[in-house]
């Protein structure tokens, strides 16, 4: 081996200078960040919007208050779990969730190509007021436009919501301090293998179900055991590595996780493995992470599982004064890996 010289070899960067929108731009990683920062926050900063939480908080008349959009653009629209429209609901009831707020009111926007059947909108529509119901929300304004064949894929949906924020709750990634433990309500990465096994055409024995679900009632069982959780977050695109990493960085701390605690179902690492996808950067849709003081941590743990959707809850780490600002993974042989922000795209268009 001595007569090769390796000392020019390198292995290249990924490529983040791009001149034009990428589906990566969208993925949740390094790439959508760098849009964020680079191109929205220089036209559109304030003090509020600076914070990149999932959720604005406000306060009007004296009362605090939690604001967020999301758009939802999965595809397929309908999946093993789920479909678009309870999506939909979900994940804007979850963000506004995350800050500690219980959800009032939302607003929906429909893009919908020409073509799509009736019935499938029906069933799309009925499923909204299903998770609606669920989350005792209610829908007090919208829109509605259709586009031409072509001009957009089936349907595309908007929500926005508002929700209040209880006297003495405040939940902020910048509230995380070293020794806080993290707790992950349940398995990771169900959503995400749910889209990818339907697109891929793979079967399995149980065929892997999408987790969207509403998590309002678990945080409220959350902050009737303590107000004093730091933070918490709904680990959507990029999955659990993209959100930890949002934590760290705006946090300041350093994060350890420990790769045997992370729960995760055998079906849906098995897909994983088949696409050669980590299973850390999957989407989830019915899940959250959060950092509570060391002192509460079994006792929040212990009513996470208590809810149903909260049966597989871990303590998976904690935060740290080493390596602010980055997140580091035990495996299971005992040796630390880095675990950073994707750059690229694994699973467009997961939500």
């Amino acid at each position: 081996m001595s007569d090769y010289d390796f000392s020019q070899f390198s292995c290249p960067l990924p490529k983040t200078d791009y001149q034009t929108i990428q589906m990566a731009h969208g993925a949740g990683g390094r790439l959508s960040a760098d849009l964020i920062e680079k191109v929205f926050m220089p036209v559109f900063e304030n003090s509020t919007l600076k914070q990149l939480e999932d959720q604005a908080t406000l306060r009007f008349a004296g009362q605090p208050l939690a604001f967020s959009t999301d758009s939802f653009v999965v595809s397929p629209i309908f999946f093993p779990g789920g479909n678009i429209g309870e999506l939909a609901i979900n994940g804007t009831v979850n963000d506004l969730c995350m800050c500690g707020a219980v959800p009032q009111v939302l607003s929906v926007g429909f893009i919908i190509e020409e073509g799509l059947p009736i019935a499938d909108l029906h069933q799309i529509l009925l499923s909204m007021r299903r998770a609606m119901d669920q989350a005792g929300v209610k829908i007090v304004t919208g829109d509605t436009k259709v586009v031409n064949k072509g001009s957009c894929d089936k349907i595309f949906i908007n929500t926005t919501g508002i929700g209040i924020i209880p006297d003495g709750v405040k939940i902020s990634a910048h509230g995380i301090q070293p020794g806080d433990k993290i707790i992950l309500s349940g398995t990771i990465a169900d959503h995400g293998m749910a889209i990818m096994s339907v697109r891929e055409g793979l079967s399995f024995e149980t065929t892997i179900q999408s987790d969207t679900a509403s998590l309002h009632q678990m945080v409220a069982e959350m902050l009737n055991v303590s107000k004093e959780i730091r933070a918490m977050r709904d680990p959507t695109r990029g999955g659990l590595a993209t959100s930890l990493n949002e934590l760290a960085q705006a946090s300041g701390v350093g994060i350890e996780i420990i790769e045997d605690r992370i729960p995760i179902r055998e079906e849906v690492h098995a897909a994983c493995e088949i696409l050669g996808i980590d299973p850390l950067y999957v989407a989830n849709e019915g899940k959250l992470i959060a950092f509570v003081p060391s002192d509460i941590a079994e006792s929040v743990l212990r009513v996470i599982r208590q809810n149903p959707l909260g049966k597989e809850a871990e303590i998976i780490g904690e935060a740290v004064k080493k390596h602010p600002g980055k997140v580091v993974m035990k495996n299971i042989y005992g040796v630390d890996r880095i675990i950073d922000m994707p750059v690229g795209e694994q699973l467009p268009r997961i939500c």
